[in-house]
């Protein structure tokens, strides 16, 4: 089974550390990793998500048609997804809307912690017109820049925790909500009692059900 991997941003670090995270997350699944180079470095907002959709449609067209079984758009806004899932002959799965699935399995209140203020009308418009706005209902910022994830883990780790415990008191399941957060991912939980969900990981579990019967004929 084939599962493409595609990063909407130019970044091709961050395309490593989710296609890292899914290979270790579900090893029976072959991921390959594809980085949109004429997509903007990073993606923080809307502004960012509408000039990564155009040349992302043209890897996904690209993506159905080598036969890919599944394929993963590794931006948490879930950039041009609805799009994808209209010309993609396979299955198209955001990782925002994997954590999101995930996260209605769990008992008890989650949120988001993503990186800035910017994202959050996207994450919320995303939640609200997935169909998890009852499960999901806070949604909130650490102030760290996507690259920072990678460039200073510490400082993000540090301000993530920090935003995380003055969650409400009742909050039993932390979403993290950047694709690069798979390289904090495993130092906040054991910094926290959350249930910590990153999104890489949840659409790399999700591909399991994906085969190749699934294929949508056109």
């Amino acid at each position: 089974m084939t599962v493409i991997l595609i990063n909407p941003n130019s970044t091709e670090s961050m395309t490593q550390s989710a296609l890292e995270s899914a290979r270790m997350t579900s090893p029976d699944i072959q991921f390959d990793g594809w980085t949109s180079t004429r997509g903007p470095a990073t993606i923080e907002g809307a502004g960012d998500g509408a000039l990564a959709i155009p040349p992302l449609l043209e890897l996904v067209q690209r993506a159905s048609e080598s036969d890919a079984n599944a394929i993963i758009i590794a931006c948490f806004d879930d950039t041009g997804l609805a799009e994808a899932q209209r010309i993609a002959r396979c299955p198209v799965i955001g990782i925002g809307q994997a954590s999101y699935i995930l996260a209605s399995l769990l008992s008890g209140r989650t949120a988001v912690v993503t990186t800035v203020e910017a994202a959050i009308p996207v994450i919320k418009a995303n939640i609200k017109s997935q169909g998890f706005g009852a499960t999901i209902q806070e949604v909130v910022a650490a102030q760290v820049p996507v690259l920072t994830l990678a460039q200073d883990p510490a400082s993000a780790i540090k301000r993530f925790h920090d935003r995380a415990t003055a969650l409400p008191s009742d909050t039993r399941n932390l979403i993290l909500g950047c694709s690069a957060a798979v390289l904090i991912r495993q130092d906040l939980q054991d910094l926290v009692d959350f249930h910590v969900i990153d999104g890489v990981c949840a659409a790399a579990r999700l591909c399991r059900v994906f085969a190749p019967r699934h294929r949508i004929a056109q």
